[in-house]
This record gives C-alpha cells, structure tokens and sequence, in this order.
C-alpha cells in the first residue's frame, strides 16, 4: 500500500491512498491550523472502527440476521504526554433488528478480532482494546427495547 498527502497551506493536507480517495486533513487552530479537516488519530480510530465494522455486518449479513440499524463506537484514550499515543480502546458494536441472535453476534465479533480486521490485529499490539455489544429489537411502534449486551473476551488456554 502506498500513501500520499500534499500539503495544501497552513496545517492542512490531502491525503490520497490506493484506492484514490482523497481524505481532508487539518489540526486545530490553536496548532496552527484551520479546523478543515480531520485529525491524523482521528483517522486510526475511524479505520478501526470501520476495519471492524466491515467485518461484523458482512458476516451477519452471511448468517442472515435482520439488521436494520448498525454503528461501531470507538473510544480510545490517549495519554497526556506527548506524542499523545492511544493507551486503550472500548469498541461497542451496536445492533439493531428482528430476532438478532446474540450468539450470531459474538461470533461476528469474535471473527474480526481473532481472524479478519489488521487494523485491530495491528493495533492491540500496542494498547488493550476491550469489545462491547448492544442488541436492540425493533418494537412494532417504532421504537427500539434493549435485549442483550456484554463484552466479548477471547478465551485463554493455559
């Protein structure tokens, strides 16, 4: 993979990758930049939220769950001294639709932490990342009930 940013003035770059997208890329004008685009850790905490997210929803799709709503939250603490470096991660995955099975569920997030999604194989290497579910059932007045949740830890055999 190779990766190209060009420096548009300012703090600010466009970065473009392979796949020839270009991504806005700015700091905070209190560093010197415009607040017009976003932020390199930003960008490390998107990609894993998306790496992941990819992975979760294909194989639900594959085991033929109803998903009618999906989002993947990262929370990702940083330390106060410089260079400021992630030093945890929280993802919840959060899963909304008809008669989801939990179990469907942990087995999707299961595969993208152990088999499927570098960015989070890469990344655990250098922080803990703790994985978290939400399961809502869609209710007949449109509205959404709670119906399962937890975390998804890999078993250890000693």
């Amino acid at each position: 993979m190779k990766a190209t940013v060009n420096w548009k003035g300012g703090m600010a770059f466009t970065g473009v990758a392979n796949s020839g997208f270009a991504i806005q890329m700015d700091s905070d004008p209190a560093l010197g930049g415009n607040n017009k685009g976003v932020r390199p850790m930003e960008m490390i905490a998107m990609g894993l939220a998306a790496c992941t997210a990819m992975d979760v929803i294909s194989i639900l799709q594959k085991k033929r769950q109803n998903i009618s709503n999906f989002e993947v939250n990262v929370d990702a603490s940083r330390s106060h001294d410089h260079p400021q470096v992630f030093t945890k991660a929280l993802i919840t995955f959060i899963v909304t639709g008809t008669d989801v099975e939990e179990a469907a569920v942990l087995r999707a997030i299961e595969l993208s932490a152990t088999k499927y999604c570098p960015v989070q194989a890469m990344l655990e290497q250098t922080f803990p990342i703790e994985l978290h579910y939400e399961i809502y059932e869609n209710e007949k007045d449109g509205t959404r009930r709670l119906t399962h949740f937890g975390a998804w830890h890999e078993l250890t055999i000693e």
